[in-house]
């Protein structure tokens, strides 16, 4: 999907732009793609539908019948208006628009902030629009999210843009599966390692490529598997640009020498990428939303639920925008181009990483440090599993012994990579709206049991959860989440920003979604500004639907919770 934003263009037209009013005059799409919906009005229908990806027709779910569902364009300092009609004939369906700030029973999470949306049936959604920037929407009924159940969302600013472009191109990268979404989680369940065809063989090791057979022993020893990057692969996904399997090569133009704005949106179900241009730097200047001091880079990772701004200046060539996936299973793969049908050439898949002592919590312990057939680290894990803020249930594999702030690393995979974005590159372009001390702190647990596929806050399922996490209004909480497991979690907080904590003081950057690499903690300062109940979960969407997930509520000073 495509919006492409052109000044030189809408000045020749003259009062074309006033075709669309509520859009400022740079920002009227006039490209062909994904239509862009707006006004004081807004109709969104929800409905089944097929979709081709690559020659490959399979069953899904799209709003006003595309998938992504269109572009929805709010402006800051409006008022937003949203019908949104189910027409799913026997299931309830929903929308959250990921990353606002809005009331919070207008935040669209069934159970939670309202009941849903019943077959045939339209709520609609009205909040005051009070930030801008790059987010996005989707389901959260169900598994709908998997089937082609979202879409993005631009909030222009009511004032000047900081950033300093000449045309917009949205990214919208997304996984899919012919598999009905109950059928990957019902596999996940009989064998967490499922979807995993990329294990270490004898012939890796032969050639070197692999662990050496001591620490694939210890590996085992733990019933564990270093190749546990991703939890679905490549085997059951295809990676999508707008919808847009790599063969259909979805495709973004330019002028050479314009600034090019790449709205990029990890709308995936269970997909970490690492998102690069071969042959273009790119300028961050954007994330989860929030502007950010401009940093170059060569490459980021993008969890699910991110969002990233770039700009991109490029030449008189067409260069490929590659997406790949974390475990390096395959790859979302576009065009940026100053002409249609240009093609770059796409670099091959790299080496598929592999699970590091650091990874599982180990820290900077070197391999030797787990002892023979890793009984050192399985004892300081059962030791470590009498930490109080931590169950004692099967939804608890492992604690992490020594869990490290990894807020400086790229991410798995990367290391050696030049130039990757890393949390502790960004820096709030504004000062931070409270930069109170917090009054207390918190620490969470993120647990999980791969082999039986369960996962929780502090080995807690939703379903177990006795009452919500509790907050004053207005109060200012130091969080701690800390990764006892071998897989990444994006967490996720509804109607709420916070500041990570990596010494950027008053311009920390706001996000409203971190990744927590494995074996790992980040930090982050919350001003519970928000009253109401809200969603707090791994956005893993398989992930939260086995239990990472819980509720936060936002109370007034002496009400109860």
């Amino acid at each position: 999907m495509s919006v492409v934003i052109d000044r030189r263009s809408l000045l020749a037209a003259g009062g074309a732009a006033a075709l669309v009013p509520w859009l400022p005059a740079w920002a009227q799409p006039i490209s062909s793609g994904l239509p862009t919906v707006g006004g004081s009005d807004i109709h969104l229908k929800i409905a089944h539908r097929m979709l081709t990806v690559d020659g490959k027709t399979s069953h899904a779910i799209g709003i006003n019948g595309t998938i992504p569902g269109p572009l929805v364009r709010l402006k800051e300092g409006t008022d937003a208006r949203i019908h949104v009609t189910n027409a799913l004939p026997d299931e309830d369906s929903s929308i959250h628009w990921h990353g606002l700030i809005l009331p919070f029973h207008m935040d669209g999470v069934p159970g939670i902030s309202f009941p849903g949306i019943a077959p045939g049936a339209t709520f609609t959604y009205e909040f005051p629009v009070k930030q801008s920037g790059t987010y996005w929407y989707h389901s959260h009924s169900g598994l709908q999210e998997q089937m082609g159940h979202y879409g993005p969302l631009v909030i222009d600013p009511a004032g000047t843009d900081p950033v300093a472009y000449d045309r917009e191109h949205v990214i919208v990268l997304s996984d899919h599966s012919p598999l009905h979404p109950h059928v990957i989680f019902k596999k996940l369940k009989q064998m967490g390692g499922y979807f995993n065809h990329q294990k270490q063989t004898l012939a890796g090791l032969l050639a070197g490529k692999d662990q050496p057979l001591k620490d694939r022993m210890a590996w085992g020893a733990m019933r564990m598997d270093p190749t546990d990057i991703s939890d679905v692969t490549g085997a059951a996904y295809t990676y999508l640009v707008n919808g847009l399997g790599p063969d259909d090569n979805w495709t973004g133009l330019f002028r050479p020498g314009e600034r090019v704005r790449l709205r990029i949106i990890n709308a995936s179900a269970m997909t970490t990428f690492n998102v690069r241009i071969p042959g273009l730097k790119m300028e961050v200047v954007q994330a989860d939303g929030l502007n950010v001091r401009p940093v170059e880079v060569g490459e980021f990772q993008i969890a699910v639920a991110e969002t990233y701004d770039v700009v991109v200046t490029p030449g008189d060539g067409a260069y490929s925008l590659i997406a790949e996936s974390s475990d390096r299973s395959g790859m979302a793969r576009a065009t940026l181009a100053p002409r249609a049908g240009m093609t770059a050439p796409v670099p091959p898949l790299r080496q598929r990483p592999l699970a590091t002592m650091q990874d599982m919590g180990m820290g900077g312990m070197d391999h030797g440090a787990m002892g023979h057939g890793g009984e050192t680290m399985k004892h300081s894990m059962r030791d470590m599993s009498l930490a109080p803020a931590v169950k004692d249930t099967p939804t608890v594999q492992s604690i992490s012994p020594m869990p490290v702030d990894r807020t400086g690393d790229p991410g798995q995979g990367l290391d050696g990579e030049p130039d990757v974005l890393t949390y502790r590159d960004l820096v709030a372009l504004d000062r931070n709206p409270d930069t109170r001390t917090p009054s207390r702190q918190l620490q969470i647990h993120l647990t999980g049991n791969m082999e039986r596929y369960m996962w929780a806050f502090d080995g807690v399922k939703m379903n177990e959860v006795k009452a919500p996490i509790p907050f004053t209004e207005g109060e200012r909480v130091r969080v701690t989440l800390v990764n006892d497991t071998m897989m990444t979690h994006p967490i996720h907080l509804h109607g709420h920003f916070f500041e990570l904590v990596t010494g950027k003081g008053d311009h920390a950057p706001r996000k409203h979604t971190v990744n927590v690499q494995p074996g790992g903690k980040v930090t982050f300062d919350l001003t519970a500004d928000a009253p109401g109940d809200w969603a707090f979960h791994c956005h893993l969407l398989y992930h939260m639907h086995a239990g990472m997930m819980q509720v936060v509520t936002v109370r007034p000073a002496g009400e109860a919770a």
